[in-house]
């Protein structure tokens, strides 16, 4: 039986009279990517911070690898691996001089910095000061320090946000890396689509509080509708976009009367995204 290597169990925070997350309960399995989804302010950055031991939860209690994270943080900091959405680097410093101080603090030996640098694409790059990269770079550096200790439980913090696509890819080739190694994610993102290629499932989090979690395929089942999308041409020569919902009893005929009827000009099948169903679910947008 897969193990659980995160249970957050009725997990709730305010700052002041504003509710950030509200009784909140999921867990991850051991090697899973779970995608925490949702807009700006919907209580993402809160769910990780307690996750993680840096907030105490005003009630419920989160348990990483069997450990209580509020009684025991540190003994759970030792095992985990966080990447920040906002940068928080030693910019004075080179790239390996920011790796090998986190690898002193985790007491990592026989840390290699350089081929770290390698893995998220920073090899030639390690010895230039930080305040002299990208913001993709960056972003890759923050990544790879957040591997130095080998987590067994990887946060990721929307790791890909204002990236270009290059950059973006090769984070989200690492992530599925760490993946094959064994290691938990918990990815927390508004990217919609980066999460349906990512992850085996995904949470909706809205105002605080988790309105749907389940797979990809399961949601867009269950609250979406695959169609059939054509061009055709007017008869004012201008194209007009008809729209067929697939999966009815009159489908088929409906897909021979615009054959018939009309001149296609092109055609697709189409199903919905997982933006569309939070959009549904929530009557919110994710900016």
């Amino acid at each position: 039986m897969t193990e659980l290597a995160i249970i957050a169990e009725d997990l709730t925070y305010a700052y002041g009279q504003l509710m950030a997350v509200d009784h909140i309960s999921f867990d991850v399995a051991e090697g899973e990517i779970l995608g925490f989804l949702g807009p700006n302010g919907a209580g993402k950055s809160t769910t990780v911070k307690m996750l993680t031991g840096q907030l105490l939860p005003k009630a419920g209690r989160a348990t990483l690898l069997g450990i209580d994270v509020a009684r025991h943080p540190k003994q759970v900091q030792a095992q985990i691996g966080v990447c920040f959405e906002v940068a928080n680097l030693y910019e004075t410093m080179s790239g390996i001089d920011n790796l090998e101080l986190f690898a002193s603090l985790f007491g990592v030996r026989d840390f290699n910095a350089e081929a770290l640098l390698k893995r998220v694409g920073l090899d030639g790059r390690g010895k230039d000061k930080v305040s002299g990269y990208s913001k993709g770079l960056k972003q890759r550096l923050m990544v790879a320090r957040a591997l130095v200790n080998r987590p067994q439980i990887l946060f990721l913090d929307e790791p890909t946000e204002g990236l270009d696509p290059t950059s973006a890819q090769a984070i989200r080739s690492l992530i599925l890396e760490e993946q094959a190694r064994g290691a938990t994610i918990f990815l927390t993102t508004h990217d919609m689509h980066e999460a349906d290629m990512l992850c085996q499932r995904v949470a909706f989090i809205d105002r605080g509080k988790i309105v749907a979690l389940d797979t990809p395929h399961t949601l867009k089942q269950q609250y979406g509708k695959r169609t059939i999308r054509a061009e055709v041409l007017g008869d004012d020569g201008h194209l007009q976009t008809r729209e067929i919902i697939l999966d009815r009893q009159e489908t088929p005929a409906e897909i021979e009367a615009l054959f018939r009827d009309a001149e296609v000009v092109t055609i697709h099948s189409e199903e919905a995204t997982l933006e569309s169903i939070f959009i549904q679910l929530t009557g919110r947008e994710l900016i």
